[in-house]
């Protein structure tokens, strides 16, 4: 598992945490804006005393999908080349412009999961918290990951213990604002984009 390397920036307010990076690759068929790529690397953060996952890089190939991403919740979304592509059970995505490519290779133990994710970002007006929840058919996998050697992600690089998930339903709710310890305040929407909630029948991940 790659741990440490070059730290990468948070947003203010956010702190980092010990732990494993997140590198996500999903394939959305659909979603209230369309179908779309995205691929996605978290560090672990956090936001008072709330622990979740900072989004540090994320990319789309879809106009819409990073204007929702961005206004909604403040992700990070960038445009740009996304490839992705199935031989047999392994699955990839690659970023063109950055030549970073993950690749999942599944075992065939299967096993349902419903799995609370929390997000933290900070959008226009100030650090938010953004939940969701996913759920899907999970199976181990073995996720490579190609960084070249120069680009600040390179400390990803390498082989790492991940799963890919089949039919996976993933529902992003409205971004809150964090009041007091357990509880949060309803963020109103920075511009009207609805909730995400898309279908992924292909999707993989990798703590690292």
């Amino acid at each position: 598992m790659a741990r440490g390397g070059r730290a990468q920036p948070l947003p203010d307010g956010l702190r980092r945490v010990p732990g494993p990076w997140l590198v996500v690759a999903l394939r959305y068929e659909a979603s209230p804006v369309g179908p779309y790529l995205e691929l996605a690397v978290g560090v672990p953060a956090r936001l008072g005393v709330r622990i979740g996952w900072c989004i540090t890089t994320m990319v789309v190939d879809s106009a819409e999908a990073r204007a929702g991403g961005r206004q909604g919740w403040g992700f990070p979304k960038e445009l740009g080349s996304l490839v992705w592509s199935r031989d047999g059970a392994e699955r990839s995505l690659r970023w063109a412009e950055r030549g970073i490519e993950v690749r999942g290779r599944p075992s065939r133990f299967r096993l349902p999961v419903l799995v609370p994710v929390r997000a933290l970002q900070r959008r226009s007006d100030g650090p938010v918290v953004a939940p969701g929840r996913l759920r899907g058919v999970a199976r181990p996998a073995r996720v490579s990951v190609e960084v070249p050697a120069d680009d600040p992600l390179a400390v990803l690089a390498g082989s790492h213990p991940g799963l890919t998930v089949d039919g996976m339903r993933f529902v992003a709710r409205p971004a809150r604002r964090p009041f007091g310890i357990t509880s949060s305040l309803r963020a109103p929407l920075v511009a009207p984009e609805p909730a995400l909630s898309s279908t992924v029948p292909g999707a993989y991940s990798s703590a690292g």
